[in-house]
């Protein structure tokens, strides 16, 4: 009998882990939760964007019980990868101890481009649009990953 592979530990990083690093949790554990343990956090703790969490759903994917998280509460955690998800969180991101590979792949901010909205439909289209970014990126990330070992 075969041991279980271990997932791959992978921290999606971003300024208030609200909404970006919260949804690329979500795809991964929906999409590679058999190889992949995803978390999330940020360089601040914004909270859990409901924009988001509805998004998300509308997606198949139940996020509304990760919750917003600072960097420090996951600092122990022995991560293989670490994705900063935004240019802001790439910049502030600090050193990982270990062996974390960082990865650093920019979204645009969903609750700024809904700034810009007439109404909650087009609020909601601007999430919708980086929500499906994300998770075609996430569809790719055991590849992308893998690129990072050599």
């Amino acid at each position: 009998m075969q041991a279980a592979k271990r997932r791959l530990k992978v921290l999606f990083l971003c300024t208030g882990n609200a909404c970006r690093s919260q949804m690329a949790e979500g795809w991964a554990r929906h999409l590679h939760g058999d190889t992949i343990e995803p978390y999330s956090a940020g360089v601040e703790v914004h909270g859990l964007d409901p924009r988001a969490v509805q998004v998300m759903a509308e997606a198949g994917v139940d996020i509304s019980g990760q919750r917003s998280k600072h960097l420090d509460e996951v600092r122990d955690i022995p991560f293989d990868y670490v994705v900063t998800v935004c240019d802001d969180a790439r910049e502030r991101c600090p050193y990982f101890p270990g062996r974390a590979k960082v990865l650093h792949v920019t979204f645009e901010d969903p609750p700024r481009l809904a700034q810009a909205a007439r109404n909650e439909e087009e609020a909601l289209n601007c999430y919708r649009r980086v929500r499906d970014e994300i998770k075609a990126f996430v569809e790719t990330l055991p590849d992308e990953l893998s690129k990072l070992k050599h």
